[in-house]
């Protein structure tokens, strides 16, 4: 759909079955994911839920999994943090019970070490010599990471950064 083409052939429920086993295989995936390339396949209604539960049965699919491997990955990779990790839990359309549980998986110690290199990182390349400016342009960058605020005013405190 993207790419412009659109898939024209509609597949039997057996097909698109084995293509979703594959297309969960390859990388951990939310429902959503699924149910939206199952659509994009041609299936709806009855079959499409059928497939999905299938999928779920011989766990194919996982929520739970999906949720943590998305949140270590998104923290571990690319240093984000909790808030743009549950925004994008979100967008794959994670139930908040199940958001909530891979945001704490999260190691706490790990958490606030990369925070802390983050900032000092950060602080290394600002050329701002106002302190105020300084903790402001500080703190709108780990903003956009999606840390927590009190985190990172802890974090400028300990670290003598502000």
């Amino acid at each position: 759909m993207k790419s412009g083409k659109q898939e024209t052939a509609i597949l039997g429920k057996k097909q698109a079955l084995a293509k979703a086993e594959s297309f969960c295989v390859y990388q951990e995936r939310s429902q959503k994911e699924v149910r939206y390339k199952l659509v994009e396949w041609g299936m709806r209604g009855d079959e499409l839920e059928e497939i999905l539960s299938e999928l779920i049965v011989n766990n194919f699919l996982n929520e739970e999994r999906f949720a943590k491997s998305y949140a270590s990955g998104k923290f571990n990779i690319k240093k984000w943090g909790r808030l743009k990790i549950k925004q994008g839990l979100k967008l794959k359309g994670v139930p908040d019970k199940i958001m909530q549980k891979a945001l704490y998986s999260l190691d706490e110690e790990d958490y606030l070490q990369t925070l802390e290199n983050l900032a000092i990182r950060k602080a290394d390349t600002l050329t701002e010599s106002h302190p105020l400016k300084r903790k402001m342009k500080l703190m709108t960058y780990l903003q956009g990471r999606g840390f927590e605020n009190d985190l990172i005013l802890l974090v400028l405190k300990d670290s003598n950064l502000n």
